[in-house]
This record gives structure tokens, C-alpha cells and sequence, in this order.
């Protein structure tokens, strides 16, 4: 099997994602590949349509979400700590994943949200079974304590993940967008891997489909802050890097 995307953002990723699931299809077959997963931001609501296509396609899909995890716990709600989750990205493993996936994204709307939905450390133990985690981009919460500086703390944290998920189903992420963030996050993640024991996986934050299409989604950015394209202080992707990259852009 060629090289497989497990970190996309579709159109689903509401004003974050420039990814059709048509044109991701047609977009992965022209590059020889032979699945592709689907992560959006806290949501699940373009599973069955990405699930169709894929399979009309003859792709394999693998069904996921990229979950915003709560500082503290689903219950705590207080601005300037509790309005910044972090990231995570689940995997559906099989149909029981699937069914804790659909259980922890729900509870996460219902009961966990404040600014975004969220879930806890406590609700992922209790619905682990069939999932399979990543620990993400740069707003996870190991790389984010790695840009900080704290490794040791890096290190706990991916502990307490690789024991809730179990052995085989917890990954450290490794991202090369041309951010100098980027490089310090995977000094750190080699030595926690080999620390620990964990396993490392290569993704791309696909955002969009060919490096083309950033200037779309750097409008979309816009169109969500309420700011425009002309002003320079505003949320921006850094690079053009955040692309449906072939196997030999990933090396």
C-alpha cells in the first residue's frame, strides 16, 4: 500500500477546510493512492458522504474526527483557559470504534461544549475501545508542551494517551509544514519514542487539495475572523505546505 493521509480537513472543517470529498477522490487516485482518512474539526457530519464516495471510488475510507480536548474537564468553562482545548485525532479502528467515535462527538456538543465542542481525558478512557489516536498538529497537547519547552511533561502526557488507547493504537505525529515549531516538536517526538516505545506516523494537515487552492482557503480563514485578505494581523497558514501531498512530497 502506497502512502495513506490520515490528517484531512473536508468542507466539513467549516470555513477551515477547502477540501471537496468529490475532488479528494479524484484527487487521491490520481496520485495512486489507495485510501484516505477523514479528520474534521470536532464533527462527523460529512462521514456518510465521504464513506459513499470513497467507496464509489474504490478507496478504502477510513472515518475519523480530529477532537478538541478540554484543558481541565468538559465542565470547567472559564475564559482564557478553558475557550483553548487542545487537539486530538481518533481513527475508527472498527464498528466499535466507530460507535464510541459517534458517542464521544455527541457528548462532546452536548455536555463538553464551550467555544468548541470538547471532550476529556476521563471520556476517552471510557470509550477507547476501537480507536485509534494521533497526537496531532501543533495544538495537541504533547507538541504543544514540546514548543513549550516542557519534555518531561511532553513525555507524561503521551504516557497517559499511549495507556488509555493501549499499545498498537496510540501514535505520535511527525508534521513538516516549514514551521520552525515543526522541527522542534519532532526533536521531541524521536525522544519520546524512544523513550517509550511509541511508534511515530508521517502526516500532512490537509487543508486543501493542491498548494493551488491555499488562496481559497486562506479567504475562508477570513470569512471566519470577519477579517480580509489585505490585513496583515489576522489567523493565517503560514506556508502553502497544508496540501493533498503525493507519497514522494512526503519523503
Amino acid at each position: 500500500m502506497s502512502f495513506v493521509h490520515l490528517h484531512v480537513h473536508t468542507e466539513y472543517s467549516l470555513l477551515d477546510g477547502a477540501c471537496r470529498i468529490a475532488g479528494i477522490m479524484d484527487r487521491v487516485k490520481e496520485l495512486g493512492q489507495t485510501a484516505i482518512a477523514l479528520t474534521d474539526h470536532g464533527v462527523m457530519y460529512g462521514c456518510i458522504d465521504f464513506y459513499k464516495a470513497a467507496k464509489a471510488a474504490g478507496i478504502k475510507p477510513i472515518i475519523g474526527c480530529e477532537v478538541y480536548v478540554a484543558r481541565r474537564t468538559m465542565s470547567d468553562r472559564v475564559h482564557g483557559i478553558d475557550n483553548d482545548p487542545y487537539h486530538l485525532v481518533l481513527l475508527c479502528e472498527n464498528r466499535k470504534g466507530y460507535e464510541n467515535l459517534c458517542l464521544l462527538v455527541s457528548e462532546a456538543y452536548l455536555h463538553g461544549f464551550y467555544y468548541k465542542p470538547r471532550v476529556d481525558m476521563d471520556l476517552l478512557r471510557e470509550n477507547s475501545e476501537g480507536l485509534i489516536a494521533l497526537s496531532a498538529c501543533l495544538a495537541g497537547d504533547v507538541p504543544r508542551l514540546l514548543v513549550a519547552g516542557d519534555y518531561e511533561g511532553a513525555k507524561r502526557k503521551a504516557l497517559e494517551y499511549y495507556e488509555i488507547f493501549g499499545e498498537g493504537n496510540y501514535y505520535l505525529e511527525v508534521q513538516n509544514h516549514g514551521l520552525d515549531d515543526e522541527r522542534k516538536v519532532a526533536h521531541g517526538i524521536r525522544l519520546i519514542s524512544e523513550k517509550l516505545g511509541i511508534p511515530m506516523v508521517a502526516t500532512n494537515d490537509v487543508h486543501y487539495l493542491t498548494r493551488d487552492d491555499s488562496y481559497a482557503q486562506d479567504v475562508l480563514m477570513c470569512i471566519q475572523t470577519g477579517k480580509t485578505v489585505e490585513e496583515p494581523d489576522r489567523m493565517r497558514f503560514e506556508t502553502t505546505e497544508f496540501f493533498l501531498k503525493s507519497e514522494r512530497d512526503m519523503r
